[in-house]
């Protein structure tokens, strides 16, 4: 049961940290604010789908044996 809630955690993280430099990434980038805003919206409905469809058993996501 710890294993799995430290598999959990490290997924959680993991995919906070690749979302944040998608979004750092684009704030980098020169250009209209309409597009940023775009991208950022973009981004998180993606992010949310993702934590969704994990919390929900739709993405099978590996274990960590720790």
């Amino acid at each position: 049961m710890i294993g799995d809630l430290v598999s959990l955690l490290v997924v959680v993280l993991v995919l906070g940290l690749i979302f944040w430099l998608v979004l750092w990434v684009i704030d980098q980038i020169p250009g209209l604010a309409p597009f940023k805003t775009v991208a950022r919206i973009i981004v998180a409905v993606i992010a949310i789908l993702i934590l969704l469809s994990f919390v929900f058993g739709g993405i099978n996501l590996p274990r960590l044996r720790i």
